[in-house]
Parts: C-alpha cells; sequence; structure tokens
C-alpha cells in the first residue's frame, strides 16, 4: 500500500501540492482515514494566492474537478466479548478471522479507491500540463497585454495632455461664444434700431421719391433757364470783357491828356524847432475853377540881402512862379497824393511801364513820400505800400473776370555808381557787385544780377521788405540832414497778368524811386577827410541826376541818341523813361526860407521836365 501510494506524493510534490500522505503510521489508522470522506479541499474552499507564475496544477485539478466520493469505511460492529481466556484460543481464532476478514474488505476498497484516485490524478496531471501550456500562453498574452497597456498609458497620457489643451481651448471658444452671443444680442438690438431707421428712410424715400416726381418738371425748367443763364453770362462775360477793354483804353487815353510825363511838387510841413517862414514866403493861388479847385500853381518870393550902389535901398522882393499839374500844400496828407497817382499805378496793372521819381534836396520829404515813417500807423504809409495794397486789392477783383496776377519785387540802390541789393541777407551780401544785365540775349528786359528777386502776395511781405531796405540804404549825416540818403533807391515791381480763356498776357514794369538829395556843392568848402567821400557822393548824385534830365530831354526831342548809358540809374530805368511808358516826377521841396536856393533850383529843374512830352504809351501785351 505504501509502494502504491509514494509515486503519486512524488508526482503531487513535483506539481506543488500542499497535501502530503504519513506511511509511518499503522495501517488501520491509514485505511480508516482514506476511508473517510472527503470534504472539500483547499483548491475548493477558493481561491488559493499565487506566486508570481500562478496557481499550481493541482491546486487547478482539485479546482476544476471534483474526486469521485468513496463509501465511508464502516468498522464491523460487534460486541466485542470480554477478553477470551488465554486457553480459549479457537475463540480468539475465530475474532481474529473475523477481524482479518474485514480489514481484507477494508483492503479491497482502498485499492479500488485508490485505483479511482489514480486515475484521477493522471488526468489531473494532464490538465495540469494543458493548464501549463496555457500558463505559459497567458504569459505572453500578459505580456504583450502589458505592453500594450504602457502603449495606452503613454496614449492615455497624451489624450490627458490633449484633453487638457482641448478644455482650455475649449474654454477659449466658450469666452468667445459668450462675447459672441453678447455681440449678438447687441446686433440684434442694432439690427431692430436699423430696422426703424430703415422703414423711416423708406417713408422719407417715398417721400422723396414724391417730391422727386414733381420736381422733374420744375428741373426741366431750371435746366432751361440755366441754358439760358449761362448763354446770357457768356454774353456778359464778352460784354464784360469788352467793358474792361474799353475801360483801359478810356484811362489810357485819359493819362495821356494828363501827359505821359507828369510833374507833381510837394511842400513839407515846418518841422517842431524849425523857424517860421515870413507869411509872403510861399504862395499857392487858385485853381482856374476856384478854391475848390486843387492848386496847380507855386509863388516863391526871395528877397536879396544886398543894397542899391546909388540910393543905398534895399533890393526888391524878386517872386518866382511856377506851374506844374499839381502841387500839394505843406498840409496835404498820405492819402490825398496816393489818390492822385492811384490812376497812374492802375496804368501798371493794364500792362503799361510806369516809373514815378521823388526829387529834391536832402531833407525836402523825399522818403517820406515814397515809403511814409516807420511805425505802423496808416496815416503816415508812403506811396510804395499804399501802391501795393491798390495792386493787391484790384488783381483780387480782377480774378473774377478771369485775371491772374504775379507780383515780383527788388529793391537796390545806386551808390556812387554801383549798384548795391537793399534785399540782400546774410552771406549774400558778401557775393560782389550787382551788375545791369539783359535778361537773355535778344531781350529788351534788364535784370540785376546777384540781386533777389522776392515774390510778394500780401501787404505784410512788403513791409518786412522796406523793412529790409532801410537798414541796408546807405546814409550819411550832411549839413541839412542828421540822417540823409546818399544813393537813388529803385523798389522794382515786375507785374506779369494772364487771362487763361481769352490767351491774354500783360507785362510791366512799376518803378517807385527815392533820388539822392539834389543839393549843389558849395564852392568855399575845405575839404577834410570826411569831406572828400561826402564831395565823391555829391558829384556822382549830380551827375545821375543831370544824366536824368539829359534823358528826358532827348526823349522828348525825339533824338536819334539818348545817353542812357551814361548814368546807372538811366540804364536800370531806361524801359520805364521811353515812349511807351508813364512817368510822374515828386519834386520835393523845403518850407524854410534857408534853404530857398535849392528849392529854386529843383523847382527849375523839375519845370523843365514837365515841359517835356514824350509820345503816346503803349500796352506790353502778348
Amino acid at each position: 500500500m505504501k509502494e502504491a501510494l509514494e509515486p503519486a506524493k512524488k508526482r503531487t510534490r513535483g506539481l506543488g501540492a500542499v497535501t502530503k500522505i504519513d506511511t509511518s503510521r499503522s495501517k488501520g489508522p491509514l485505511l480508516s482515514s482514506l476511508s473517510q470522506p472527503q470534504g472539500p479541499t483547499a483548491a475548493q474552499k477558493g481561491p488559493k494566492k499565487t506566486g508570481p507564475r500562478g496557481c499550481t496544477a493541482v491546486g487547478s485539478v482539485l479546482k476544476n474537478q471534483k474526486l469521485a466520493p468513496t463509501a465511508p469505511a464502516q468498522k464491523p460492529v460487534r460486541k466485542r466479548p470480554g477478553k477470551r481466556p488465554d486457553w480459549d484460543l479457537k475463540g480468539q481464532l475465530c475474532d481474529l478471522t473475523e477481524e482479518l476478514k474485514c480489514y481484507r474488505e477494508k483492503t479491497q476498497k482502498l485499492d479500488q479507491e485508490n485505483q479511482g484516485l489514480q486515475e484521477q490524478l493522471k488526468e489531473a496531471q494532464e490538465q495540469a500540463a494543458a493548464l501549463g501550456t496555457e500558463r505559459n500562453t497567458l504569459e505572453g498574452e500578459l505580456a504583450s497585454v502589458r505592453t500594450q497597456a504602457e502603449q495606452c498609458q503613454q496614449k492615455l497620457e497624451a489624450l490627458c495632455a490633449r484633453v487638457l489643451e482641448l478644455e482650455e481651448w475649449l474654454g477659449t471658444k466658450e469666452n468667445l461664444i459668450q462675447e459672441l452671443q453678447k455681440e449678438q444680442l447687441e446686433l440684434q438690438e442694432e439690427r431692430k434700431a436699423l430696422a426703424t431707421r430703415l422703414e423711416e428712410q423708406e417713408r422719407r424715400l417715398q417721400a422723396s421719391e414724391a417730391a422727386l416726381l414733381s420736381n422733374e418738371s420744375e428741373v426741366v425748367c431750371l435746366r432751361q433757364k440755366t441754358a439760358a443763364q449761362v448763354t446770357l453770362l457768356a454774353e456778359q462775360g464778352d460784354r464784360l470783357h469788352g467793358l474792361e477793354m474799353e475801360r483801359r483804353r478810356l484811362h489810357n487815353q485819359l493819362q495821356e491828356l494828363k501827359g505821359n510825363i507828369r510833374v507833381f511838387c510837394r511842400v513839407r510841413p515846418v518841422l517842431a524847432g524849425e523857424p517860421t517862414p515870413s507869411p509872403g514866403f510861399l504862395l499857392f493861388p487858385h485853381g482856374p475853377a476856384g478854391p475848390s479847385d486843387p492848386p496847380t500853381r507855386l509863388s516863391l518870393s526871395r528877397s536879396d540881402d544886398r543894397r542899391s550902389t546909388l540910393t543905398r535901398a534895399p533890393a526888391p522882393t524878386t517872386r518866382h512862379d511856377f506851374s506844374f499839374d499839381r502841387v500839394f500844400p505843406p498840409g496835404s496828407k498820405q492819402e490825398e497824393v496816393f489818390e492822385e497817382i492811384s490812376m497812374l499805378v492802375q496804368s501798371a496793372l493794364d500792362g503799361y511801364p510806369v516809373c514815378i521819381f521823388a526829387y529834391g534836396q536832402t531833407g525836402s520829404g523825399k522818403t517820406f513820400t515814397m515809403e511814409g515813417r516807420p511805425g505802423g500807423d496808416p496815416q503816415l504809409e508812403g506811396l510804395i505800400p499804399r501802391a501795393m495794397r491798390h495792386l493787391f486789392s484790384v488783381a483780387q477783383e480782377m480774378s473774377g473776370q478771369g485775371w491772374t496776377y504775379s507780383f515780383v519785387a527788388s529793391y537796390v540802390e545806386i551808390y556812387n555808381e554801383t549798384v548795391r541789393d537793399l534785399l540782400a541777407t546774410g552771406t549774400r551780401k558778401g557775393q560782389g557787385e550787382c551788375e545791369i544785365r539783359r535778361a537773355r540775349p535778344g531781350s529788351e528786359e534788364l535784370t540785376v544780377t546777384n540781386a533777389r528777386y522776392v515774390p510778394v502776395s500780401c501787404e505784410r511781405e512788403v513791409e518786412a521788405l522796406l523793412h529790409l531796405a532801410h537798414q541796408n540804404r546807405a546814409v550819411a549825416r550832411t549839413a541839412q540832414n542828421e540822417r540823409s540818403s546818399r544813393s537813388h533807391s529803385v523798389f522794382q515791381l515786375q507785374i506779369s497778368g494772364e487771362h487763361a480763356a481769352r490767351g491774354l498776357q500783360c507785362v510791366a514794369p512799376l518803378n517807385l524811386v527815392d533820388l539822392a538829395g539834389s543839393e549843389r556843392l558849395d564852392p568855399g568848402l575845405t575839404l577834410g577827410p570826411g569831406e572828400r567821400d561826402r564831395l565823391r557822393e555829391t558829384q556822382s548824385i549830380n551827375s545821375s541826376l543831370s544824366t536824368l534830365g539829359l534823358v528826358i530831354m532827348a526823349l522828348s526831342n525825339k533824338e536819334s541818341h539818348v545817353p542812357y548809358r551814361n548814368s546807372k540809374l538811366t540804364y536800370l530805368l531806361q524801359n520805364s523813361l521811353g515812349g511807351s511808358a508813364k512817368m510822374l516826377m515828386f519834386v520835393n521841396i523845403s518850407p524854410l526860407e534857408e534853404n530857398v536856393s535849392e528849392s529854386l533850383n529843383s523847382l527849375r529843374f523839375a519845370s523843365k521836365v514837365n515841359q517835356c512830352v514824350i509820345g503816346t504809351a503803349q500796352a506790353n501785351k502778348k
């Protein structure tokens, strides 16, 4: 029995079984233990914790397959007789025989049971082998599943990160959706407001369409009227242009009737601190029409201190009478003087060269007549600023008739027969002497090299130029004036007009000249270092003034040669002195008796000029 159970014991140990068979006991208890009914095994009680490889094969067999139940071994029930006497061997033998019989039956049953258990063990081993194979397969699958699990874990982590990213994106989109919803609500409200406005506009459009339909007939009528107005406007434009041309012709004819060369005499008032002249020294007889007629004559009385050699009586007073185109007494205002020459300034705008001189001795008021007195008082403005204001105003009015005007100003002085630019600033002052040249070959227009030609369009620009020229002009102290101009200053304004629609152009210069003092030299003057410079200045001034008189006389006599080039002054102004120009000379005299000699010289020179007659003026038109 022990040998029969030993192989099963070894096999179960090899499979990791936990049940051991104890063969050291007696046969009786062993058989009795085996013959007892088998209770639930360890595998049947519940799943047993496995090692790293899982459950054992025997456990799997016991779990999956139940052993065949065996009938429990029953001890023979007999009443053991009391101990037989030693002498009753036959009875003892019978008892042992019966007991042996019982043990044999038990042995037979145990053998059968052992055989069944061996078969079950064999089946269990086969199942264990199959389960081992299955376990190996499952272990491979488990490794694969673990690999997949790791990959899935990585994917899961990536998906988690993606989920977080998507959650953030979703949060952003939700915020955007909320904003869009708010915007949608606002747009809906705006749409409602627009719908309301649209309805209102539609109603207004319907009303407008109705009004448009009613106005179409008026539009047709207005178009007809407009066409008629355009035709009438064109006719009026032609008529206005004709009237403007007629105005220019009549204006020029009026100026010619007055004389293309005119001479005005102006007597300055007595200044503070100067002696009052005697009552009969200067007289201004009335005009032919009486006191209301502007004066045109001047009487100057001169008394001689010499006495008669025979009677020793004082010499009689000599009276000198002069007649000019207009005489301005000492009380005449600047505005009154300009009104008399405004028509001549208008001729320059119409295309006729115009030249206005201020002639006289030092201190007779020439610069005041031409430039006025600095300080900004409008009542004291001279001819230059007033003429510029008049030109700008008229040019603005003429722009409504299609005329466009441009003005370019220059301001030079002629000092000792040297031309200097009075508008030079900064480094331009040292650019060298200015020269008088023709603008281009074959042209009659003259220009001054190294001189500034400044476009002007308003009064402020002209005021700035006058201020600059006043600072740059050459002056010196003389016997007649603390600050005497020792040069001829020439303000030139080039006027260019164009009527683009009719293809008309006119170009003319306006020259406003402040001549230097015309006093004569004192023959008994002692020449010192400073007087020599004054002598050269006076000689140069008198020479240029004499040349101016000769040029005017030559033009009046229509001589073949006119000495323009004998003086820089006449050479610069030659285009404004000829037969196609209009010229006006202001002779300025002092009211003081002490200056009577110089006043008579100035009046005599002006009278000679006033007797000259220059040919008919012609406009410079293109």
